[in-house]
């Protein structure tokens, strides 16, 4: 091939290039949602309603049988942060969204906003004593971590129970106001069965149990 009819396939090429669409910029991985002010129940909020003794609705509702999980994360200041909670459920598929809810008087909760994420931590039969240490508050002074084996999630980092049946890490999605509570969603990121063959630990009437089959 001569001078000229190599020139003229390098433009025939540059052309053919240049007619191609250019590649797609991976997208930015998105930033968590703005938290909406953490605070405890107002006076104004505590109105009467159709069920005004507590004790009643909670003797009542504990005849729903629930799992127990650990929800953790690391703190802004790198300690961890963690409670107990029995209202984790499994909210979509596409896209992946777990849910939770965290009383307003929680002193662990701010702490897990503030980091935006989180990993779920289900509890196995035998893991009873852990979730008692995980269910005093942290406004007592306690360490709830003191003793206890974790490690770090792939994901985000935080902080996973170890022996635990399963874990699901998570950024969160967006929080919701629901009475003295917030409902928590979190954007799962990754998720594990734990290595454990022990059945769950369960919570019903105030108690403990494992699952008989």
């Amino acid at each position: 091939m001569g001078h000229e009819g190599m020139a003229v396939a390098a433009v025939r090429y540059l052309r053919a290039a240049a007619a191609r669409p250019a590649e797609a910029e991976p997208e930015p991985a998105p930033e968590p949602p703005e938290l909406p002010q953490l605070r405890a129940v107002g006076p104004d909020e505590r109105l009467p309603g159709a069920v005004d003794d507590p004790m009643l609705m909670r003797s009542v509702l504990g005849r729903f049988c629930t799992g127990v999980t650990v929800i953790s994360a690391l703190a802004p200041d790198g300690t961890p942060a963690g409670f107990a909670c029995q209202s984790f459920s499994s909210l979509s598929l596409d896209p992946p969204l777990v849910s939770f809810n965290v009383a307003r008087t929680s002193a662990s909760w701010p702490r897990i906003a503030h980091a935006g994420r989180f990993c779920v931590s289900v509890l196995a039969a035998d893991q009873g004593p852990l979730c008692r240490t995980f269910a005093v508050s942290s406004a007592s002074g306690a360490d709830k971590f003191a003793g206890v084996e974790w490690s770090p999630s792939p994901g985000t980092g935080s902080p996973r129970v170890a022996h635990a049946l399963a874990w699901i890490d998570c950024t969160i999605h967006a929080v919701h106001i629901g009475g003295d509570h917030l409902i928590v969603l979190g954007r799962v990121c990754d998720l594990e069965v734990g290595p454990s063959d022990a059945g769950p630990l369960l919570f019903y009437r105030g108690g403990f149990g494992e699952l008989t089959q």
